[in-house]
């Protein structure tokens, strides 16, 4: 199945060395191009896709700005002339941070982390969580919730309820949407229904985990792999 794809970039040219290197792959689907940013935005809440190619430095709204405007927003791999953006894109946790001019051999390095991603292969990644923020909305309002002050975060259906130290709160968002934005910063889900911070985790057994005075179940399926990470992180800290 094709992955669709929007590419965003206020150069012409740019536009056109993507188009010509999707061009070559069976895999992606270009659903559109736009050199104005704010055209896109309104696009992706019409009609979403798998991916996003997007430029940084754009008239009217930045891509980083387009990111964090967007409550579900779609994987997305930067392709920008300036190196300097490259951890603004780590924590976004895009797929990749391509330099232009993009080569087509890079491009399909990128392409294969899609994949990645898109099958929950990617490797778990612990990282600092200071300064580092998810972006969602709840209702109307668009929030920034810093990741170190999440316990966990639940699924109720087409809402997730974020538990923190001193709130709760619920946003109008998937958990397997989260879980995309997440499992690179830390975060790791252990059951159909949870998504928790690995570093926050106090003790654990093979069936559930303690986070401060949260017992959280850990789902069948996902035991193997959440054993696993708790596991090496604990021999790591040794």
């Amino acid at each position: 199945m094709k992955l669709s794809c929007y590419i965003v970039d206020d150069e012409p040219l740019a536009i056109e060395v993507l188009e010509s290197h999707i061009s070559r792959m069976d895999s992606l689907q270009i659903k559109g191009t736009f050199q104005n940013p704010v055209k896109a935005f309104q696009a992706l809440h019409h009609e979403p896709v798998d991916l996003l190619f997007l430029d940084i430095q754009m008239p009217s709204l930045t891509g980083i700005e387009l990111i964090k405007s967007l409550s579900n927003a779609p994987l997305v791999i930067f392709t920008t002339a300036h190196r300097e953006h490259a951890l603004a894109g780590f924590e976004l946790d895009v797929v990749d941070y391509l330099l232009k001019p993009v080569s087509f051999e890079r491009l399909l390095q990128a392409i294969g982390k899609v994949y990645k991603y898109r099958s929950g292969s990617a490797p778990f990644k612990e990282v600092p969580s200071a300064h580092r923020f998810l972006f969602t909305q709840e209702g109307n309002k668009h929030l920034k919730i810093p990741l170190d002050e999440i316990l966990y975060i639940e699924s109720q259906r087409d809402y997730a309820k974020i538990v923190m130290d001193k709130k709760t709160i619920k946003v109008q968002e998937r958990t397997g949407a989260l879980e995309q934005k997440l499992r690179q910063q830390g975060f790791l889900r252990i059951h159909r229904s949870y998504i928790i911070p690995v570093s926050k985790v106090e003790s654990w057994s093979s069936c559930e985990v303690s986070i401060k005075e949260h017992v959280i179940p850990i789902g069948r399926t996902f035991s193997s792999e959440v054993l696993k990470t708790l596991n090496a992180r604990m021999a790591s800290s040794q």
